[in-house]
């Protein structure tokens, strides 16, 4: 992996919260990737990989670990991103976390400590709770942009949305209004 000055190679999204209470319906957290093609990187994704769809068609984006109830030790899901290896026809990826709306409305404010970060090796490029966002039901968090030079940059992105999971995939990329 090169230094943050040559761009970002590689990237992982984490993702972890605690159980619900006992007798409580489970809180289902996911984390969602987004990726948009040069020239349309805002609007609809070219793919996803969440989890429905584990890996991107070209394996550089895979989510490797999925909770459904945040009973997992330490992060319940994990989300790697081979920016390195991504086609050069790719601009902008853009992660986000969507909450599970099957046991009727839940939000970041009624979920138990959720919390994402972000990190390249060993260096963390973002990390936060979703206070600030609570009574979301969806959120990106960030956004890797290709440079003119073709190396990857990190910015900051968390943004919340009342979106279900599947109208989330399709608005995150778009500019918040």
């Amino acid at each position: 992996m090169s230094g943050l000055s040559k761009g970002i190679e590689r990237a992982e999204a984490r993702l972890k919260w605690d159980p619900s209470p006992l007798g409580a319906p489970p809180s289902d957290l996911d984390l969602i990737a987004a990726t948009y093609r040069v020239g349309a990187e805002h609007g609809d994704p070219a793919y996803l990989v969440a989890f429905d769809s584990r890996f991107s068609p070209d394996g550089t984006i895979w989510l490797n670990r999925d909770s459904t109830d945040g009973k997992g030790l330490g992060f319940d899901e994990v989300l790697t991103l081979d920016l390195g290896r991504l086609g050069s026809e790719y601009g902008r990826v853009v992660v986000g976390v969507a909450i599970q709306q099957g046991f009727g409305r839940l939000e970041f404010r009624n979920v138990a400590n959720p919390a994402y970060q972000l990190v390249t090796g060993y260096t963390v490029l973002a990390e936060g709770d979703f206070t600030s966002v609570g009574p979301a039901t969806g959120a990106t968090v960030a956004e890797f942009t290709r440079s003119a030079s073709g190396a990857w940059e990190f910015h900051s992105l968390l943004v919340g949305y009342d979106a279900d999971p599947d109208t989330l995939s399709r608005t995150m990329g778009h500019p918040p209004a």
